[in-house]
């Protein structure tokens, strides 16, 4: 059986079934002494379960048999009247949309803890300049905060995804039985309130198969996963020696079985490692619903399981990078060095000759690469050749280039929507935290 998966919906199936009882006694079906009855047993049984003091029997098929099961315990024959206008099939639907309401509202709000972390380590940030990489290469000088923003961009997506599948959870399949619904006189507007939906679902053979909302949830689940792990490589690499951009609060590090001096990034790897998982987890999913027909079939039993090693995971994963961001400590000075490095405010030079002196920018371009390849040969920065050097290449420069090479002014620069000049980013540090309020 199901039983040792799925007794975690224990307080969505009493839930569900004291809201569906109370609509059978408001539509005439059960009278009022036996209603009270089963409200009152179901109570009972969930405070056992929350107790620990409830007997589970394995040799009952699911959570849902066993709650049944205690019910007939407490109080005998009338407990067969829970059962009446309702299909395990709808029931259970049910049990793990309400379940996944409530979960989906909990990684929300770790992906809101998560934000605020690196929202607060963008703000000591602002100024600390780095190289902004391409292929892992330096490209342009740009802010620490700026780059910690991009993953707050991440991560306020996956939040996203997360509300909008609260939308597909609150259609309530209460009701529509095994597959055809049921010719008792009931009222699932009734359900659908008392359980905080928005509205019945509208087809009873899709909802007793459909499991899309499952997939959003692997899915959403996965992007936050990827997210996660991007980031968790990225910082593997700038803790790396030949990095060395960022450190690890030894609290977070661990030693090496044979080498003493040895630290390593321990809790990064894991997350990189654990998005492996995710992917499985959708893959078997998807397995499962591609070639099914419709209605209610075994194999979509596997559904809950597959949630459930997903959501833990995620939570493990979020909570653990959330103690990584109190636990990062920046490199500045060697951020600021790096930057220096590979000829990171080239660009600027190429743009400067294009709005001071009217070039078109491939004929910029083409002066500015001229530059770097006498600077490589002396091996200098740009910066360091002086106006006569540069002057032979392009005759019509003079001192004020050396500003434009300089890499603060080179980020304050970026003032374009979206670029990484102090200003944007403080306003944007501004929005974010409005946004997680």
């Amino acid at each position: 059986g199901s039983l040792a998966i799925d007794k975690r919906l224990f307080k969505q199936d009493i839930e569900g079934s004291i809201a569906h009882v109370e609509m059978l006694h408001r539509q005439k079906i059960i009278n009022f002494k036996i209603k009270n009855k089963i409200v009152w047993a179901l109570r009972r049984i969930n405070n056992e379960i929350v107790k620990k003091k409830f007997v589970f029997d394995y040799e009952l098929e699911d959570i849902h048999m066993n709650i049944e099961n205690r019910l007939f315990e407490l109080i005998g024959e009338d407990a067969g009247y829970v059962h009446t206008a309702r299909s395990r099939n709808d029931q259970v639907i049910t049990d793990l949309k309400l379940w996944l309401k409530v979960s989906t509202k909990k990684i929300i709000k770790l992906l809101n803890s998560t934000n605020s972390n690196l929202l607060n380590l963008a703000d000591k940030n602002v100024k600390t300049i780095m190289p902004g990489f391409t292929h892992l290469k330096n490209a342009q000088p740009i802010s620490l905060a700026h780059y910690l923003l991009a993953y707050v961009e991440m991560f306020s997506r996956d939040k996203k995804k997360f509300k909008n599948n609260i939308e597909f959870l609150n259609e309530n399949p209460l009701g529509v039985g095994a597959l055809a619904g049921t010719s008792f006189k009931i009222d699932r507007m009734f359900t659908t309130k008392k359980l905080k939906f928005v509205k019945p679902t509208e087809n009873s053979i899709d909802t007793v198969s459909d499991r899309d909302f499952v997939l959003d949830f692997l899915y959403t689940s996965l992007a936050c996963s990827i997210h996660i792990s991007r980031f968790a490589e990225e910082m593997i690499i700038w803790n790396s020696d030949a990095f060395n951009l960022i450190t690890l609060n030894d609290k977070i590090v661990t030693g090496s079985s044979i080498m003493p001096q040895k630290k390593n990034p321990d809790p990064l790897e894991y997350l990189r490692g654990k998005t492996g998982s995710f992917i499985g987890n959708i893959n078997n999913m998807i397995s499962i619903l591609k070639g099914l027909p419709l209605s209610y079939f075994k194999d979509l039993q596997d559904d809950k399981e597959i949630v459930f090693k997903s959501y833990d995971q995620l939570k493990i994963s979020i909570s653990l990078l959330n103690v990584i961001l109190k636990n990062l400590i920046i490199n500045k000075k060697r951020m600021l060095i790096l930057a220096d490095l590979g000829y990171t405010t080239a660009t600027d030079l190429s743009d400067y000759m294009v709005k001071e002196l009217g070039y078109p920018f491939r004929k910029a371009y083409i002066v500015t690469a001229k530059m770097i390849n006498i600077a490589e040969k002396k091996k200098k920065r740009i910066q360091e050749l002086n106006i006569k050097e540069l002057n032979k290449i392009e005759p019509n420069l003079n001192n004020d280039i050396y500003k434009i090479l300089n890499l603060e002014n080179s980020v304050r620069s970026k003032k374009s929507y979206g670029g990484t000049s102090f200003e944007n980013i403080k306003k944007m540090i501004r929005n974010y935290k409005k946004e997680i309020k």
